[in-house]
């Protein structure tokens, strides 16, 4: 879209600078702010509304699959995290840790959560003694303290919020059935509801979780090449339950080691709805998650008040009692035209229109935020007009990801290639790979590129079935991508 033909101008396209783009939508639709403390921000009302959206519809598939919430402490004790070496060292260039209460230091330090598993193992020992306790599926809703080096708003924070499951089984079978079951709800949960697209797969050795016996995530492709993790699902084995004694009389009445799961999701959710929808006027929000389905806009000609707002004020009541989000911008201090603008940039699906001239041709105008199109809809028919185009925003949204997605994946045959096409369009590069670290760290190293998902079941219909990098013979199909 040109310049010229946009509302919103005042925002950098991100086809001149990412980066900047992405900080400027984050700013001026005030989704978040800088805090004061380096590395952390303030998410504001409107990014926080979307948390709601996104939480509310997560944690009812959570639920429904039979998991409850329930929330540990903030502070962990060092002994606690220092149980698992392997955990601990996994985490510990970035835990803050706490050493003094008030004036007086600490007999030990506490560490500021920066993952569950510890605090949360230590209370299973205690809670768990027999079969009948098992499974044990918790989730908890926190805040996560993560001192990261380099940090961006919403991607990589020193604070951020999150959940994170924490599952208990009888079987190595069971626990190994909750993570798979977890990784596709988190699929099905990302597509259906951001209508971004993702392909899930387990992690190489070198990129799974500290002490889990194997982690799979899900990966979508961001708008600029850039490959995000949206979610990871852990099975942990037996390995945190024998290091804090999670125990329980079998069936047979012989004492077991039980087997875990862990699994979470973040506010790092809201950075991938900018970067993988996100125009240059900014936001374009999936309407099942959008804090403001629809605004309504009347034009402020004539006698409008009079005329042109009471018509709006009964639209809106008859929306609202349907339960779609809908907002009436009446405010006297704004043009329409400017009105137009802030809401194209904060993202609003779709934007009634509505001036004396549509009142007395009883009709507003409908203008879609994903394509921009105008629809003129009769008044008595937006009640049934309105769910169906914001059902066709939906699915077009995640068409056109889909879409972007499938364009920038790349089936690479040679190093060679595999390089230049880093260089040259980015996205995602399936390839096979030997499974040895020392061929994924040369990779990384030399091209920035890190294994983002092997697939469960592989495609056999491309390439050679040869390590990318030293040519030995492979079953791994992996997806490469320079990533966040």
């Amino acid at each position: 879209m040109k310049k010229e033909d946009r509302f919103v101008k005042q925002i950098t396209p991100k086809s001149v600078d990412f980066s900047k783009w992405y900080g400027e939508i984050i700013r001026k639709a005030e989704l978040a702010d800088y805090a004061p403390m380096k590395g952390m921000m303030i998410i504001r009302p409107y990014g926080y509304a979307i948390w709601e959206n996104l939480k509310a519809q997560l944690d009812k598939r959570i639920k429904d699959s039979g998991h409850s919430n329930a929330y540990f402490p903030l502070f962990i004790p060092e002994s606690l995290l220092a149980k698992e070496t392997e955990h601990l060292e996994g985490f510990s260039p970035e835990v803050a840790w706490v050493t003094h209460g008030g004036q007086e230091e600490l007999e030990e330090r506490l560490a500021v959560r920066p993952t569950s598993e510890a605090i949360i193992g230590s209370m299973y020992s205690k809670w768990i003694k027999s079969w009948r306790d098992l499974p044990l599926l918790i989730n908890q809703w926190a805040n996560i303290v993560r001192w990261e080096k380099v940090t961006r708003p919403f991607l990589r924070t020193t604070e951020f919020l999150w959940q994170e499951g924490h599952t208990v089984h009888e079987t190595s079978e069971e626990a190994q059935e909750e993570t798979l079951m977890i990784l596709a709800m988190y699929k099905e949960f990302v597509e259906s509801e951001l209508a971004i697209p993702v392909i899930s797969g387990i992690k190489s050795e070198r990129e799974k979780f500290a002490g889990a016996l194997a982690t799979y995530a899900i990966e979508a492709l961001m708008s600029d090449g850039k490959a995000l993790q949206m979610g990871t699902s852990h099975n942990l084995g037996q390995h945190f339950s024998k290091v804090f004694n999670i125990r329980y009389e079998d069936r047979n009445q012989n004492i077991q080691y039980a087997w875990q799961t862990s699994w979470g999701m973040s506010t790092r959710l809201i950075g991938a709805l900018i970067m993988a929808h996100g125009d240059d006027s900014g936001l374009r929000l999936p309407p099942r998650i959008a804090p403001i389905q629809a605004v309504i806009v009347p034009i402020s000609l004539g006698n409008w008040k009079d005329e042109v707002l009471p018509v709006a004020v009964k639209i809106q009541s008859e929306l609202h009692e349907m339960g779609l989000r809908v907002e009436l911008d009446q405010r006297e201090e704004f043009t329409p035209g400017w009105k137009f603008s802030e809401w194209e940039m904060r993202g609003v699906p779709i934007r009634i229109e509505i001036g004396p001239r549509d009142v007395k041709e009883n009709q507003a105008i409908c203008v879609r935020r994903d394509s921009g199109k105008k629809e003129p809809v009769p008044l008595d028919a937006l009640a049934v007009k309105l769910p169906e185009l914001l059902s066709d925003i939906q699915k077009s949204l995640y068409a056109k990801a889909l879409e972007f997605q499938m364009t920038n994946t790349h089936d690479i045959e040679s190093y060679e290639e595999f390089k230049a096409t880093l260089e040259e369009q980015r996205g995602f590069l399936r390839t096979f790979w030997c499974g040895k670290t020392a061929c994924e760290e040369r990779i990384k190293e030399e091209t920035m590129a890190t294994i983002r998902v092997i697939l469960l079941e592989e495609d056999k219909s491309i390439g050679g079935e040869r390590c990318i990098l030293c040519g030995e013979k492979s079953e791994h199909l992996a997806y490469f991508a320079r990533a966040y």
